[in-house]
């Protein structure tokens, strides 16, 4: 009962976290999801320490195991698209391609530059 209790007190604290993100991007017009803005606020939240790993892992762990079933409804409703698809679908496949790209070579060049800074670290010592 306890453990029940932990986890719909921080299931609660993350609501909240939502609740209020999507409160401000509608207060102050902002051009991006409240969900987003309150993803942010949650890792700046965790990052600062202001909230707690904690505090958290009991009601996040398992929404974590689970969370391919929280994208079933958006891949049904893409598959509702399929004529928009067929149509239009290579107007996405160069935007798809380049921002793969982009992320992979950025990744990548932060990955090498961190590793080589790393070993300079090593070697120095």
């Amino acid at each position: 009962m306890n453990n029940l209790l932990k986890i719909i007190g921080q299931i609660f604290l993350l609501w909240v976290i939502y609740y209020l993100s999507t409160w401000v991007v509608t207060f102050l017009h902002l051009p991006i999801p409240g969900s987003v803005l309150g993803m942010i606020s949650l890792f700046v939240l965790l990052s600062t320490g202001i909230i707690k790993e904690q505090w958290l892992s009991a009601a996040a762990n398992p929404l974590l195991k689970h969370l391919s079933f929280f994208f079933i409804p958006i891949a049904v409703e893409l598959m509702e698209w399929g004529d928009l698809f067929i149509q239009k679908g290579y107007l996405l496949f160069l935007p798809l391609v380049v921002s793969t790209l982009v992320a992979l070579l950025t990744t990548g060049g932060i990955v090498q530059i961190l590793n080589k800074s790393h070993q300079g670290k090593k070697g120095v010592s």
